[in-house]
């Protein structure tokens, strides 16, 4: 079983123990069974798995000895906890069954107009009972066969929801006038009848929806209530229509669409718990679905009218009132339903709901917690609890679709969408929900059937800037695609959006984003040719992107400094202003990876000078040693050398020292000396100019300092690997020894120099027998 089930089973049991002819013996029995169950540790409770504090509500008249028993001290409600407290209730009050029993029960000179009158002010039957009771009695007479009965109470219950909810209209009126400057917002239901285990307003409406279906005939065919009560006096008025208290125009079917909207409009708590809120949502969407399957004709449109002002009006009674508490369960889903069905016929007053029901006030740290407290026949709860509310998602979800249904609607209508732009900015908490919205519009706005509306594709852009905004410093996964998306939609705005977001790209971009996407989008030839832009207009455009480059490369050279060169190309001024940035970081916040890149960004554009001033300042920041031979930057080492060599002698000379200090790799210092001493230095230079000259002489500066330092880093790797060589090696260590030797002999005294650094390993590792052996016969 699931949940759901066993609160259907809880349900059922409550309408098995009210069924209007059961024998009290029987009706021992059961609850003697139910209290067995209920003892029962694995008894499922009645909102899932976690436990609600609510008092006992079922016994609202005061007809079981329980009723007044301490909430406090009892345990949590099970699913049979409801079944149970309803042993206590009966059928014979006089009122009650003179309602059930007669379709003119009514009592004309009645004058008490208080809260708990029997009749109103036309005489016509109420029924005051804790509401989801009273429509568990509704349901228990239909179940037992009594639909005529059912119906007449569901009519009686209805108009007194009805009163009520006029009476209490006019007491917040009152209290307004009294007390203008109180926000006022009690929550006079705890306990909300959508959502509700026993399901009040779903019975009330079918009941009702049955009635619109069967003729008066067919009732026939039940037992008479009356048979077996025998406390009825109206008996003589029974077979005439149930339709009395209905006022002229009233039908079964606007009784129970009223009923629906008076249920889902009313203000209650989110319940504790993700069962019991996962269940508030079904239910409403249940509601809702039944709703919509309903033609709306005049009469029923006259319903929704008066409703929904009165929702606006009606305070802290409504979940729709002026101010509410911050854990109200939302009116998304609801006041969509009421936006689409009233937007033809009232559109004021459907924008009027939608935009009231946009609130989410659970995510506002400022909400008003409202007072829980007051006595208003409800038990008082801890106030300020902090809320969990498990369906939120979905919540939020609700409230995005009813601000894109309001968006679509308001295409066209200037003074509509500005209202509805305020209300998503000011409402709607989640940047993804937001961007959906601006995606929304973007669509709306742009269809391909008709011209674009500028007006909602402004408000595309405002809620595109304001998601930037919102994300500009929280990790976003979806960062990136907002970020294109925003320029897609400036573009489609025109040349001005463009040109706004680039001089204030810091307030919506980072330095890369900025450089890296948005500027490069705008500059590109398609954006160009979208926009139809003229010289002017194109230069005016790229003169933003170049001082966007530029203080972008100043905040954040180590990323932006490639695109900025890139962006200036075709500006002398800011080209040379962006090299002299990347010059003053390279000393300090750029890594040789970034200065190399960037050098060859340089060599490629035709300034090999400044290419090989990023280069040698990127090999201050590099440090290979022995054993990297295999590390990304050597290409860059040797790509560096070779521009050197290329620019001539003094060039050459100069980076020489550096890669001696930086690298420490004796294979890779190798590699650059033959390649140095294989052609002249500047043998190609500038402008592609041949140079005659003679081969550099390795016994003088700067290639003596390389050969050296080559010489060097083979002995010192010598003994590297000697510390902790083992035998499978040994033969790539020989290798490696007769590589050596090449270098060795590249000096005019390498040969004696090579014999003595081979003497030397056979004395210091003689421990070495079998390595050692290998070493004489390669190398004597």
């Amino acid at each position: 079983f699931t949940s759901f089930s066993f609160l259907k089973l809880g349900a059922l049991w409550m309408c098995i123990v009210l069924n209007p002819h059961c024998k009290l013996e029987q009706k021992a029995s059961w609850l003697k069974q139910l209290k067995k169950w209920n003892s029962v540790e694995v008894c499922p409770w009645e909102d899932g798995n976690h436990g609600s504090e609510l008092p006992n509500l079922t016994n609202a008249l005061p007809q079981g000895a329980n009723a007044n028993q301490d909430s406090s001290n009892r345990p949590h409600r099970t699913v049979f906890t409801r079944a149970i407290e309803a042993c206590d209730l009966h059928w014979q009050d006089s009122h009650l069954q003179h309602i059930i029993s007669s379709d003119l029960y009514t009592n004309y000179c009645y004058h008490d107009d208080t809260e708990n009158s029997l009749f109103d002010s036309r005489g016509w039957p109420l029924w005051h009972e804790h509401v989801p009771t009273a429509c568990a009695r509704v349901d228990a007479l239909r179940s037992h066969g009594y639909p005529r009965e059912a119906l007449r109470l569901a009519i009686a219950i209805v108009n007194t929801l009805r009163r009520q909810q006029q009476k209490q209209l006019e007491l917040f009126r009152t209290q307004k006038k009294e007390l203008p400057h109180k926000s006022i917002t009690s929550i006079t239901n705890l306990e909300g009848w959508v959502g509700h285990p026993l399901d009040p307003v779903g019975t009330l409406f079918s009941s009702l929806m049955e009635a619109c279906h069967i003729d008066d005939e067919s009732f026939s065919g039940f037992s008479d209530f009356t048979e077996n009560m025998g406390q009825c006096k109206s008996l003589e008025y029974q077979h005439l229509p149930a339709h009395k208290f209905l006022e002229e125009g009233e039908s079964y079917l606007t009784l129970a669409v009223e009923v629906a909207l008076i249920g889902l409009g009313q203000q209650r708590i989110m319940p504790d718990g993700l069962y019991t809120q996962e269940k508030v949502c079904r239910n409403e969407e249940q509601l809702i679905s039944k709703l919509q399957e309903i033609e709306l004709d005049d009469t029923l449109v006259k319903i929704f009218r008066k409703q929904a002002v009165f929702l606006l009006e009606a305070g802290p009674y409504s979940g729709l009132g002026e101010i509410i508490h911050r854990e109200s369960v939302p009116m998304h889903t609801f006041a969509k339903y009421l936006f689409t069905s009233l937007l033809p016929h009232d559109a004021e007053l459907a924008y009027k709901i939608a935009l009231r029901a946009m609130r989410l006030l659970v995510l506002e740290s400022t909400a008003p917690t409202g007072d829980l407290t007051r006595p208003h026949h409800i038990a008082s709860v801890v106030p300020n609890r902090y809320p969990r509310w498990f369906t939120l998602s979905h919540i939020e979800s609700q409230q995005c679709e009813l601000a894109s249904t309001m968006l679509t609607a308001a295409k066209g209508d200037v003074r509509r969408l500005e209202t509805v732009l305020e209300s998503i900015q000011k409402n709607i908490h989640s940047s993804s929900h937001i961007f959906k919205l601006a995606q929304d519009a973007f669509k709306i706005a742009t269809l391909m059937d008709s011209l674009p509306d500028i007006t909602l594709l402004k408000v595309s852009l405002e809620l595109g800037l304001q998601v930037m905004r919102m994300t500009l410093s929280t990790l976003n996964w979806r960062r990136r695609e907002m970020v294109r998306w925003l320029v897609t939609c400036a573009t489609e705005v025109g040349v001005y959006a463009l040109d706004s977001i680039m001089q204030s790209w810091f307030t919506l971009f980072t330095p890369t984003e900025a450089t890296s996407i948005v500027a490069t989008t705008v500059m590109s030839n398609s954006t160009i040719v979208r926009l139809h832009l003229d010289c002017h207009q194109q230069e005016k455009l790229a003169s933003s992107a170049r001082t966007l480059a530029l203080q972008c490369a100043m905040k954040d050279p180590q990323n932006c400094a490639l695109s900025a060169l890139t962006l200036c190309e075709k500006d002398h001024i800011a080209f040379e202003t962006a090299y002299q940035i990347v010059l003053d970081a390279a000393t300090t916040g750029m890594s040789y990876t970034q200065l190399f890149t960037i050098a060859r960004y340089m060599e490629h554009r035709g300034y090999p000078m400044r290419a090989y001033k990023l280069a040698t300042l990127a090999m201050t920041h590099l440090n290979l040693s022995y054993n990297q031979d295999t590390h990304p930057a050597i290409n860059d080492v040797l790509w560096a050398c070779a521009l050197s060599h290329s620019l001539g002698k003094n060039e050459l000379a100069a980076i020489i020292p550096l890669v001696v200090k930086s690298v420490k790799c004796a294979t890779v210092l190798s590699d650059i000396l033959r390649r140095c001493t294989l052609t002249t230095p500047g043998m190609v230079g500038l402008h592609g100019r041949r140079n005659s000259g003679k081969l550099m002489s390795l016994d003088k500066a700067p290639l003596r300092q390389l050969l050296d330092a080559t010489i060097g880093a083979y002995i010192n790797t010598t003994h590297s690997r000697l510390t902790h060589i083992s035998p499978r090696h040994y033969s790539e260590f020989i290798e490696f020894l007769s590589k050596a030797r090449e270098t060795f002999l590249m000096a005019h005294d390498g040969h004696i120099q090579f014999t003595q650094f081979i003497d030397n390993l056979k004395q210091i590792y003689k421990g070495k027998k079998k390595l050692m052996m290998l070493v004489r016969e390669r190398f004597g």
